[in-house]
């Protein structure tokens, strides 16, 4: 027997040592390259050792795994490349991606934001250039636009914080155009209506297009100073019940305020919003009772609203969707649950023998009474046992789970096992059947918390341990267990990345039984001589330990995210009528103007345009702050005076290169007509990486209508950071 086993284990090294030898080559060549972080290099290794054993399943299975490791490594790759906007670079990436699986279900939309990110670059651009510039209605549309295809865009969720920032909460006009934006001085008594559009339309180039409803006998008394067209024109139409819409940027459409012609005249737009963390039906009562919407469905299985609403509406609907779709806070609980368990069992003294016998000894079953000379008295060997032991332990049980859990959602622990218990019933005719069903026994915890903008936790927790203390016979001989039990319930509120001990779940047992000769057993201190006293003490205690760390809180919106201008309860979303704080106004009814403004009132011919101030011209300039490697910097410069103004575009031409062609080296000259604006685009070269660099602009020269020199002020900073190469 003892060959053959040898022999056995020979054979069973030999086979061992066989497959190893028979292992590719290929296998321990990929695994080096790997350990040396050369994964591409074992993979192309492996490749190669596969078209010549294709049959090899080691090889394949190790093709395998090294493929999930690199396209693991080229998500993570390409996302980051993505979310720093290198889109190039991200191209190169997602080209590694394609070959290695042509079908990873991730490469259409990465080819889908390869598309339209450095579009979304361009319209980030324009919107910065338009927020500066104070066109914040627009500013604000490209940034939406953005976030209508990327809703986690970060620059341009910045771009409508500041937006929002920007703009007071009475919001003012919406964008209608230099033309609307010129200073006036409004002058009228008892004058008709018409013709004090006429008077705008003559001065300002706005052609006015009056319904016919508008009543042509209206009259209008109004005194207007400092104020722009644009507010004039809110003002006058607020106090005659009218209403307008822009035709085109130097049209606009004069009609009542009546129900019937809102209906008529008005635009409407329909617009398709994705909800990435609201819940869409609570979004939707949210928005019929603030917005009043007109028509609105949503679709619960793509969690997406279709609100279709005149343009106002719809920009309020949009703020008040930003407003509330955030994403809900989680946390982590990290749980430690001790159970600290002391065992003590003491045993001393003597055992006697429990029966003494007299009969014969070796015989079993009937004896005759006749052989009584031979019975003898006799008692189990051995006949007396002297007991002396002791134990004892300490046990400790841990269970260290760790939860993520959503704000206000429950999570339940349960480290433990299930017990069966068999429960029988009989009736008439069926007989008598069985069921089974299952006690679950162990650690039961359950969590529920309530994440605190403090960054406090609030936890309602509930603990159960219970234990098998034994089992317990039925009828039938089914069976039950009695079953020991300590739950605990509580609310606690704890800081991001306190502890807090929960502890005292104590159970302490002292038991002690003796056993021995009746009386003599029991009597003090001699007592152990004529028996076995066994004492027993168990304690055990459990100890919770929860420690909340905070995943991800509730991201705030800004404060003017949450104020918002709502118009009228009759046209929510609609534009305000408040003017700016130094115009001044007065509007009364025909007729009924007199005391000391009579005096100020005249005629038709009292309508004025105040120019602007040419004392002085402002140039402003502005660049990007921070690009990439080899990424381009926008310098936009824009004359904001009547004048035209010459300089030249001064930078360092070993860090920067102009896209377009003309001038010296490390100059671009520049022209700007009166009110005018220019963006140059220069490249940062590899020498500028890593460092902070000025461009500045140089030979400024301003020109009057008249041939007049005019100083110049500029304005704004031209300092650029590269970032480093990664």
């Amino acid at each position: 027997m003892k060959t053959k086993h040898l022999l056995r284990s020979a054979l069973a090294l030999a086979l061992a040592a066989l497959l190893v030898a028979c292992a590719n080559p290929a296998l321990r060549q990929a695994e080096e390259l790997s350990r040396a972080n050369q994964m591409p290099q074992a993979y192309a290794v492996l490749g190669e050792a596969l078209k010549q054993s294709p049959q090899d399943h080691a090889l394949r299975a190790a093709q395998l795994r090294l493929q999930n490791q690199l396209v693991s490594r080229l998500l993570i790759q390409v996302e980051g490349l993505r979310a720093t906007g290198r889109w190039e670079e991200m191209g190169e990436a997602m080209q590694q991606l394609r070959e290695l699986d042509p079908k990873h279900p991730r490469l259409a939309w990465f080819e889908a934001e390869l598309k339209r990110g450095p579009r979304q670059e361009l319209k980030l651009q324009a919107a910065r250039a338009a927020l500066r510039e104070g066109k914040l209605e627009r500013a604000e549309a490209l940034g939406r636009e953005i976030l209508v295809e990327s809703p986690q865009h970060v620059g341009a969720r910045l771009l409508l914080s500041q937006t929002a920032q920007a703009r007071p909460l009475e919001a003012q006009s919406n964008e209608m155009g230099p033309a609307f934006q010129k200073p006036v001085t409004l002058e009228f008594r008892d004058a008709p209506l018409r013709q004090v559009f006429e008077a705008l339309a003559r001065s300002s180039n706005i052609n006015f297009v009056f319904d016919k409803d508008v009543r042509a006998d209206a009259r209008v008394t109004i005194f207007l100073r400092n104020v722009s067209l644009d507010e004039a024109m809110r003002v006058l139409l607020s106090t005659q019940a009218l209403d307008r819409k822009m035709l085109n940027d130097s049209s606009v459409l004069i009609f009542p305020n009546t129900a019937g012609k809102q209906r008529e005249h008005q635009e409407l737009i329909t617009r398709t919003l994705y909800l990435t963390n609201a819940d869409v039906k609570q979004v939707q009562a949210m928005v019929r009772t603030i917005a009043k919407v007109r028509d609105i469905h949503i679709d619960e299985r793509l969690n997406l609203m279709v609100v279709r609403d005149t343009p106002e509406v719809m920009r309020l609907v949009e703020k008040l969707i930003a407003s509330v779709d955030l994403p809900e806070p989680e946390v982590m609980l990290e749980v430690e649950v001790l159970e600290m368990s002391t065992d003590r069992a003491d045993a001393l003294g003597l055992k006697w023998p429990d029966t003494v016998q007299y009969g014969l000894t070796g015989v079993t079953g009937q004896v005759e009474l006749g052989r009584r000379n031979e019975f003898r008295a006799s008692i189990a060997n051995p006949a007396v046992v002297a007991t002396l032991r002791g134990s004892s332990g300490d046990v400790n049980i841990l269970a260290n789970p760790k939860i993520r859990v959503r704000n206000h959602e429950k999570a339940k622990v349960h480290i433990g096992e299930k017990l069966p218990v068999f429960t029988t019933t009989s009736a008439v005719n069926i007989g008598v059947s069985s069921s089974v069903t299952y006690l679950d026994v162990g650690l039961k915890l359950d969590v529920e918390p309530t994440i605190q903008l403090d960054n406090d936790v609030s936890i309602k927790v509930g603990l159960e341990v219970s234990n098998l203390i034994s089992e317990v016979l039925g009828p039938s001989d089914s069976k039950a267990y009695r079953i020991g039990t300590r739950v605990t319930s509580t609310t606690l509120r704890l800081n991001d990345g306190e502890t807090q001990v929960l502890a005292g779940l104590i159970n302490d047992e002292d038991r002690r039984t003796a056993t021995g000769i009746p009386g003599l057993s029991a009597m003090p201190l001699i007592g152990r001589l004529f028996g076995v006293t066994q004492d027993n003490h168990t304690k055990t205690e459990v100890v919770l330990l929860i420690t909340p760390r905070i995943v991800r809180n509730l991201s705030l919106p800004d404060a003017a995210f949450t104020r918002l201008a709502s118009g009228t309860d009759a046209s929510p979303g609609a534009f305000s009528s408040l003017l700016r704080p130094n115009a001044k106004v007065g509007v009364g009814p025909a007729g009924s103007l007199g005391g000391a403004n009579a005096s100020a009132t005249t005629s038709a011919s009292g309508f004025s345009v105040t120019p602007p101030p040419a004392s002085e011209a402002v140039l402003r300039f502005d660049v990007t702050p921070q690009v990439g490697p080899g990424g381009t910097v926008s310098v936009t410069l824009k004359n904001e005076s009547g004048a035209t103004v010459r300089a030249e575009l001064e930078f360092d031409p070993s860090k920067f290169a102009p896209t377009q062609g003309g001038g010296q080296p490390g100059r671009v000259p520049v022209e700007l007509t009166p009110r005018g604006d220019k963006v140059l685009i220069l490249r940062a070269l590899p020498a500028a990486n890593g460092q902070a660099l000025n461009i500045a602009v140089g030979s400024i020269s301003a020109t009057g209508a008249a041939g007049e020199n005019i100083s110049v002020r500029l304005e704004g900073t031209g300092l650029v950071t590269v970032d480093t190469p990664r």
